[in-house]
């Protein structure tokens, strides 16, 4: 039916072979696939999601610099909304305030989301809480675990961090051009693979429950959760997803310290603002709005 000889077929059966897939071959008969190795193909993905505009363009690298900076020169470039790049290995992964992401190779899960959202420059900042709400959802649902959100973009299980969001946007003083959501999860990582000078707790599901998470499709159950909230996030607004993120955030109602440049201030948490604000009651009865800094629950 398409024209293609044996050899040619056999050809590609022993290179899927040398990637790690198992593939079954009987006489007369042809092959079958047994198994397929660990490993993050975009024809794969695309083909397992079902999605509205998340993954209607799916990019896959086994190393590149960041995902980030992929898809930034892509989106300069006119990629559609939606486009997905993932990587087996980031040589340069970064955090917030700049700080490098470990990017160890087959293990975790980093990829980058292209968003156009028609919204007002000043709301960008929701869209951290929506992929935040997102990531946390698809390990408590994929990997069974308690996973909880802290302000503004980490995702922590048991105190410790276990993935992080970087956002960036491109946009103009009153329009927004795109909107960036890289996302940092880690899934397989041992502890002899953790940097000794870390600067807070980190953990991986796999140390949580001592099983290997399914990369392939646990990155399906996120972008499928992504495209659900940012649907119901172009309908609802930001009201919907600010209660999720609050009934994930551990620290709500609770006391905390926030440092930043200009000092620390201590008070309880009480939620969210509409622009993402962390907003805090300080002991002088006033509402502090948190736009940046390290935010600490206080001992007991």
């Amino acid at each position: 039916m398409l024209g293609i000889s044996r050899a040619a077929v056999w050809k590609q059966i022993k290179a899927l072979r040398e990637r790690g897939y198992t593939i079954e071959a009987k006489h007369a008969l042809g092959y079958r696939l047994l198994e397929a190795p660990d490993l993050l193909r975009a024809a794969e993905i695309q083909s397992n999601l079902k999605t509205v505009i998340i993954g209607k363009q799916v990019v896959s690298f086994e190393e590149i610099d960041s995902t980030n900076v992929e898809i930034r020169k892509m989106a300069e470039q006119g990629a559609a909304e939606g486009t997905v790049v993932i990587a087996d290995r980031q040589s340069a992964g970064r955090g917030r305030l700049g700080r490098r992401w470990e990017s160890p190779s087959a293990v975790n899960l980093y990829c980058s989301i292209l968003l156009q959202p028609q919204i007002p420059v000043h709301q960008a900042p929701q869209l951290t809480f929506l992929s935040a709400v997102a990531v946390a959802e698809t390990l408590n649902q994929v990997c069974q675990l308690s996973a909880t959100v802290k302000w503004p973009n980490d995702v922590l299980v048991g105190g410790a961090k276990i993935a992080g969001l970087l956002n960036e946007m491109n946009a103009e003083t009153e329009r927004i051009h795109f909107v960036i959501l890289g996302v940092g999860i880690n899934l397989n990582m041992t502890a002899e693979q953790f940097p000794d000078a870390l600067k807070y707790p980190t953990t991986s599901a796999f140390l949580e429950t001592g099983r290997p998470v399914d990369r392939g499709s646990f990155l399906c159950t996120f972008l499928q959760l992504l495209d659900q909230y940012y649907l119901e996030f172009q309908a609802q607004g930001f009201a919907p997803i600010r209660r999720r993120w609050e009934g994930l955030c551990t620290m709500m109602n609770s006391a905390v310290s926030v440092e930043q440049p200009s000092g620390a201030i201590q008070g309880t948490v009480v939620g969210l603002d509409q622009d993402g604000a962390l907003r805090v009651h300080c002991a002088n009865g006033q509402i502090e709005r948190i736009l940046a800094g390290d935010v600490r629950p206080l001992e007991n």
